[in-house]
């Protein structure tokens, strides 16, 4: 697929090349990235001219993760976050982000998480958009819920964070929440009696 720009009330979402390595890279600097997300840490400046250059784009180009830098419009062209869209199962994707330390509390990222989600619904054939953050990481389960995601639970060594097995928050977002139809029906489980 070929990239896509989408636009929010104070957003411009659109896909990251070489230009925006030094802005990604001095991101990906901050402690709170680096140990809540699986970017590489110590991360180097060849960590992100990788993204930037080869992971992001080829992601794009097989339909497997859609990566979109968060930007303030310009002049300042300003980077305020990344997100991404990977499909993990026929109807199923995941999304992952992360703000920058000096736009953090603004609502960023959460304006990005609704923007890319009703983009994926309707044009990914997502029906089941998840969210997984480590337990702990606060931040990113404020975003999903202010998104709408329903946190469905915790699932014991589910995220594998730099060779270390932690337990994580996972929570869903389907179209149905945000007014839109899906692709497929979905028959949700009855719900249960608390009658005897």
């Amino acid at each position: 697929m070929e990239p896509v720009i989408l636009t929010t009330a104070r957003l411009v979402l659109r896909t990251v090349g070489s230009k925006d390595t030094d802005a990604v890279y001095a991101a990906a600097l901050d402690p709170d990235i680096q140990r809540w997300t699986t970017v590489p840490s110590p991360y180097q400046y060849e960590d992100a001219r990788g993204f930037t250059e080869r992971i992001a784009p080829d992601g794009w180009a097989d339909d497997s993760m859609f990566t979109f830098g968060l930007f303030l419009p310009a002049p300042g062209d300003s980077l305020v976050g990344m997100l991404g869209i990977t499909r993990r199962a026929p109807g199923t994707a995941e999304v992952g982000f992360w703000g920058t330390r000096e736009h953090r509390g603004n609502g960023y990222v959460s304006e990005a998480v609704r923007a890319t989600a009703r983009w994926a619904f309707a044009h990914l054939a997502v029906d089941r958009l998840e969210w997984r953050a480590e337990v702990g990481n606060t931040a990113s389960r404020a975003v999903a819920e202010r998104t709408g995601f329903t946190v469905e639970g915790t699932l014991r060594a589910a995220l594998d964070n730099k060779g270390v097995r932690r337990d994580c928050w996972v929570g869903s977002l389907l179209p149905s929440d945000l007014g839109l139809p899906a692709t497929a029906p979905y028959v949700p489980a009855p719900a249960r009696s608390s009658g005897g």
